[in-house]
């Protein structure tokens, strides 16, 4: 597949994380680029954003924007407010959000979609296991559990892309088939789908951690660097097979680099894309390991 991108879509084009990586994929790829405004974080202005809600159900505002598309890369998305309890109705809307940017790149052809998951699809695990020990790593293929209503968001994005991987979304049939046996399998494309994991795309800056050395810790082991990032959502676009054992063209990825204290598999995207991450936060945040942490042990208490 790696020889046919030549045009990819990106939304949330403006963001943080599609900032550390729109440099390198202008220069490698025609790109159409959606955001709800045209100014990054920095108030600069990014050349070539159409002005899209893609919460908006009504598809025919900006389906035409997936034309001719070889891969989608789905950033964007809606920040919660409220009480945790009521994070469901602006999560809900992400969820829409996800399935128009899904439907409609399914309904164009586009043969791939990249969308930003987040550790927190599975952040049960962390929260409950990792940290008190009691669990070692967390598999990209654990059933995704989460405590709160924006990892669920994520983990319902995870199943839904798999929906359209799976091949069982043809228009002939009314979505639940009378074929027990055989359900819906075959009736409609199977478009492939790289859910990747986010973790902590950020500088690790000293100063938030000086009272909570536990949140530095996480984080050293959460991070991703830019070029690894790039790195990772490139080869989630290009990588020719992305079949899991079943055939299907789905696959769950952590977004890490390659981090001394990392407590989340890269197994998926070492062995079926071929991520090779260059960076090591011990080594990138070394001096700020020295400062906070130097006499609670390298593989201290988390």
């Amino acid at each position: 597949m790696s020889n046919s991108i030549k045009k990819i879509l990106m939304t949330g084009a403006t963001g943080y994380v599609a900032d550390q990586m729109l440099p390198t994929f202008r220069e490698k790829y025609e790109t159409v680029l959606i955001d709800t405004r045209k100014e990054n974080r920095r108030g600069e202005h990014v050349q070539g954003v159409n002005v899209v809600d893609l919460i908006d159900p009504d598809t025919s505002k900006y389906k035409d924007l997936f034309n001719g598309v070889d891969a989608v890369i789905h950033l964007a998305y809606k920040r919660r407010t409220g009480d945790p309890a009521d994070h469901f109705y602006d999560e809900k809307e992400n969820v829409e959000m996800a399935y128009n940017v899904f439907r409609s790149a399914y309904d164009a052809g586009v043969p791939r979609v990249v969308m930003a998951s987040s550790n927190h699809a599975a952040d049960w695990y962390e929260h409950a296991l990792i940290h008190n020990r009691k669990l070692e790593i967390v598999e990209p293929y654990s059933l995704a559990l989460s405590d709160n209503f924006y990892g669920w968001a994520k983990a319902t994005y995870e199943h839904m892309g798999f929906l359209f991987a799976a091949g069982g979304l043809g228009k002939e049939l009314d979505g639940t088939s009378s074929n027990f046996v055989e359900g819906n399998l075959g009736s409609g494309r199977k478009m492939g789908v790289v859910m990747v994991r986010i973790g902590a795309p950020r500088i690790l800056d000293k100063s938030l951690y000086l009272d909570n050395h536990v949140a530095f810790k996480r984080d050293l082991g959460a991070y991703i660097s830019p070029r690894d990032i790039t790195q990772l959502f490139t080869k989630a676009m290009e990588t020719e097979s992305i079949e899991n054992e079943n055939n299907v063209p789905w696959q769950v990825v952590y977004g890490i680099s390659n981090n001394t204290r990392s407590f989340w598999s890269l197994k998926s995207a070492r062995d079926v894309l071929g991520y090779r991450p260059e960076d090591d936060s011990e080594i990138v945040f070394a001096q700020e390991i020295k400062e906070l942490c130097l006499n609670e042990g390298k593989l201290g208490p988390l």
